[in-house]
């Protein structure tokens, strides 16, 4: 694997072609190479959303043919990257989790520690106390990692499972996606471009809706705190008192690129006195502001669980022929 990655690489200047032995002395380590599993799954996401953007346009059926295309190359080349990935870890001893290959990575992971994995030498002499802080940080490491791998190889098949839920509830519906920008704006710049469907213009651009939202909120403090509270956003080890906390966390809210969710959403609704719906392929469909239905055109969301690797997503949901 190593050879062929060089062979598409090139070679340095002045040097000669690499033989068989110093391919292998150049084999990657263990970070490494879950250094570039990571990069490839990253590229994989975004080619996925460029090839989603350029299928965003021409007729409905146009889009839904290309979309299919889409999922499928998608699915294909997820299939194809797992395979690879697994393969070539494997090659460096890191296996699976079964129980009968544990013994396998208990064996890498005090290679890693630089702690004896075979039991052969001086039976007498024990592993000294940093030889064993060693050899569990390198376990704890080891495992984290492993997490990270799997978690990382299931996030481009999840985001296709929840967008092919998400299609099939938008199409009968005669509604699709926009695509927001992934910046942890995301959910004010797609009520932006709600906004900018139901007038010639938004009136709101993202930033002022941010501080619209913290405002509503400090004002409204007390009926937000309770859910802030219960969300699980006052930091353990913080010495601020939870009002203060909540103030800091309205602060953010205004002036960096937080990302939002239901507690922003609860304040958007109010603000802007718009009933607001969030389509899914995660979970049922969520409701806001039912009190302003009859006022105007409803802003409609969808949340995407699996959207990137960074998390939670937001898009704009428009017509189909709109």
């Amino acid at each position: 694997m190593e050879a062929s990655q060089e062979a598409e690489g090139g070679l340095p200047h002045g040097e000669p072609s690499s033989t068989p032995d110093a391919s292998k002395a150049k084999k990657e380590s263990l970070p490494d190479v879950l250094s570039r599993h990571r990069k490839e799954i990253k590229e994989l996401q975004d080619k996925e959303l460029n090839l989603k953007k350029a299928a965003a346009r021409g007729s409905k059926a146009e889009q839904k043919a290309k979309k299919k295309l889409v999922d499928d190359e998608i699915s294909k080349l997820s299939t194809q990257l797992k395979a690879k990935h697994v393969e070539e870890l494997a090659s460096l001893g890191y296996k699976s989790n079964e129980g009968k290959e544990k013994s396998d990575l208990n064996n890498l992971v005090m290679a890693i520690a630089g702690v004896s994995a075979t039991g052969h030498g001086d039976s007498s002499s024990k592993p000294s106390k940093s030889a064993k802080r060693r050899s569990r940080r390198a376990q704890q490491e080891a495992e984290r990692e492993q997490r990270i791998q799997e978690e990382q190889s299931n996030i481009v098949s999840d985001r296709v499972i929840e967008n092919e839920k998400l299609q099939k509830k938008l199409e009968p519906l005669g509604l699709t996606i926009n695509e927001i920008k992934p910046d942890g704006h995301c959910l004010y710049r797609a009520v932006e471009d709600q906004l900018q469907l139901h007038s010639s213009a938004s009136p709101y651009g993202y930033l002022e809706l941010r501080k619209m939202t913290a405002d509503y909120m400090r004002e409204h403090a007390e009926d937000f705190l309770p859910f802030f509270l219960s969300d699980g956003k006052l930091e353990a080890d913080s010495d601020a008192s939870p009002p203060e906390r909540y103030k800091k966390y309205c602060n953010e809210v205004e002036n960096t690129a937080a990302w939002g969710g239901q507690l922003e959403l609860g304040a958007l609704t109010h603000c802007l006195k718009k009933h607001i719906v969030i389509y899914s392929g995660s979970f049922p469909d969520v409701e806001m502001g039912k009190e302003y239905k009859d006022n105007s055109r409803s802003i409609m969301l969808s949340y995407h669980m699996h959207a990137y690797g960074l998390g939670e997503h937001y898009n704009s949901v428009v017509q189909t022929n709109g």
